[in-house]
C-alpha cells in the first residue's frame, strides 16, 4: 500500500499510473489525528484530497525491500519535487499521523543538514588541494 500526502490531483494521477500494480491512497486532512494503523485499516474508506500539507510525503506500508527500491526509483523519475519517503514500522503505526509527519520533517531536516556539512567539507578539502 502507498499513501500520499501533499500532492495535487495531477500528481496523484501520475503516481497512480506509475504504480498501477499497487494500491495508492490519498490521506485527507481529517485523518491528521488518527493513528497510522487506523489509516491503514480504513484505507479503502478514505475520501478526499491529500493536497493539504505544504510538504509531500509518500508512506509505504507492507512492501518488501525490492518493492521499496522500485517505488523510490519510479516516483523520483516523475520529477515531482522534494518528497519525504517513509515506510511504516510497528512503532510508527501506533503514532498519530500529525506526530509522524512532524518527526519525518525533523529527520529530513537533520539529514539535509548532514549533506550540507558533508558538501562543505568536500569543497574545503578541494580548495586546500588546489594550492
Amino acid at each position: 500500500m502507498i499513501f500520499l500526502i501533499g500532492f495535487d490531483k495531477n500528481e496523484v494521477k501520475k503516481i497512480r499510473e506509475m504504480l498501477s500494480e499497487l494500491k495508492v491512497y490519498e490521506i485527507p486532512q481529517y485523518c491528521r489525528d488518527w493513528s497510522v494503523q487506523s489509516i491503514v485499516e480504513k484505507a479503502e474508506e478514505l475520501e478526499g484530497s491529500c493536497d493539504w500539507h505544504l510538504k509531500k510525503f509518500i508512506l509505504m506500508h507492507d512492501l518488501k525491500n525490492p518493492q521499496i527500491r522500485e517505488v523510490l526509483a519510479r516516483i523520483k523519475s516523475l520529477n515531482l519535487g522534494k518528497i519525504i519517503f517513509a515506510t511504516t514500522t510497528p512503532t510508527s503505526l501506533t503514532w498519530k499521523l500529525e506526530d509522524l509527519l512532524e518527526e519525518l520533517i525533523r529527520e529530513d531536516e537533520y539529514f539535509q543538514e548532514l549533506k550540507r556539512k558533508e558538501a562543505q567539507q568536500k569543497r574545503l578539502y578541494l580548495d586546500i588541494g588546489k594550492g
